[in-house]
């Protein structure tokens, strides 16, 4: 069994820190499939389209009958570690820091034998639940897990390098007034996290849920406004190297399309949600990127709520949308810059909210406790895309199938 995590010792800034590094990342384009799976939580492998062989390692031919038709396709996560070993030496500088490292082969049900890293709950002759995992350099690795969750299993220490876990670690939630701020930070409490900031813009305003959240145990309310550098430039000062995970939950909605839309608004919704978040990453990214490998507390990732509309427009929400998919783009830069650090960015893709600018559409609409859910658990799991509510889900669905058929659809071009 996994023992428990224990919470970070003070940190001595005599002794030797780690620096980041990244786990070797050189892929081929076939290999990136297992990427992309990971990303969104799922598990896919290569089938044949001709003759049915699963393919392990990704290839571009099949290894069976050289088709070149080889589609990515859910696959059965059952297997059996069939042999295992402990690494005591690398020439790799990530993994000579983290030195011994057990790995392992292990049979699929599907068919294929591949190779993976271990828990420490599994070993040799075990029957393990396979999952792909996204390692600190972004790219697909397999890990094989205990077929029944345990109480610490997300303790184990490979396991916690390949996910985002808030155990033990201080996040700062961005919007005190967001409808998800609250139930974020009880999920958040509940799965471990040491401390949660909570920025406040415009304290002075009635109407917030300010006296009960600054009240709670482990919870800090700080000045925080998106749409000034100047604030967000003095908070990072004061806890930029405390901040662990950082999660965005500002956001400005106003419904309506374009043509007949005030400008005045649209610019307030691209300041907030796309630009809000180009100061937040100016202001946090290059501290929580310089303590990527800073022990149990490092630095792991930063979270942006986005609407599923950022992948096709809502007309009934058109300046909401476009400034959903500028921030869209802004969060797939940010990605790759920080890559060289291993700090993941992670987008939480939501249907329509259950809150006031939402009120004329019809259910299902995400409930602020849900989305809190889906977050912790994206975090959890480590994922970078996940998909909150049966709308963004179906939406997601219809999108990978055909966007420009989404597109009509959204228009009014089809059921």
């Amino acid at each position: 069994m996994t023992g428990k995590l224990a919470p970070p010792r003070k940190k001595n800034p005599q002794l030797r820190q780690r620096v980041p590094t990244l786990p070797p990342q050189a892929r081929s384009r076939a290999a990136l499939g297992l990427t992309a799976a990971a990303a969104r939580g799922a598990f896919e492998l290569q089938h044949c389209a001709e003759c049915g062989t699963v393919q392990y390692p990704p290839r571009d031919a099949c290894a069976a009958c050289l088709s070149v038709d080889l589609l990515w396709r859910a696959t059965a996560r059952d297997g059996q570690i069939i042999a295992e070993t402990r690494i005591h030496a690398s020439p790799d500088s990530y993994y000579r820091e983290r030195l011994p490292w057990r790995a392992g082969l292990v049979r699929l049900a599907a068919g294929p034998t591949v190779l993976a890293h271990l828990h420490g709950e599994v070993g040799r002759g075990d029957r393990v639940r396979m999952d792909l995992k996204l390692d600190k350099a972004g790219q697909g690795v397999m890990i094989a897990l205990p077929q029944q969750r345990t109480p610490d299993m997300a303790d184990d220490d490979v396991l916690r390098t390949l996910t985002a876990h808030p155990k033990h670690r201080r996040v700062l939630i961005t919007d005190l007034r967001a409808p998800v701020t609250r139930p974020l930070i009880e999920a958040l409490l509940k799965a471990g996290a040491a401390h949660v900031f909570v920025g406040e813009a415009e304290s002075w305003r009635r109407g917030s849920d300010h006296a009960s959240i600054a009240g709670l145990d482990k919870v800090s309310v700080l000045p925080l406004d998106v749409t000034d550098a100047t604030s967000l430039k003095k908070l990072a000062a004061e806890i930029g190297g405390k901040t662990d995970i950082l999660i965005n939950t500002a956001r400005h909605v106003r419904p309506g399309g374009v043509l007949g839309a005030d400008t005045v608004f649209a610019r307030e919704e691209f300041e907030t949600n796309a630009l809000g978040l180009m100061r937040l990453a100016q202001a946090f990214g290059p501290a929580m990127a310089g303590r990527t490998a800073d022990g149990v507390n490092s630095a792991v990732a930063f979270v942006n709520i986005l609407s599923v509309h950022a992948l096709s427009a809502d007309p009934h929400y058109g300046a909401f949308s476009a400034s959903q998919a500028a921030a869209l783009s802004i969060s797939q830069t940010l990605r790759a810059e920080f890559r060289a650090s291993g700090l993941r960015m992670i987008n939480v893709f939501s249907g329509p909210t259950d809150d006031e600018w939402h009120q004329p559409l019809p259910p299902p609409k995400v409930a602020p406790k849900a989305l809190a859910s889906c977050v912790v658990e994206a975090l959890c799991e480590g994922l970078e895309d996940a998909f909150c509510g049966d709308v963004a889900k179906d939406l997601e669905e219809r999108w990978r199938r055909d966007p420009k058929v989404l597109e009509r659809e959204l228009q009014g071009g089809g059921a």
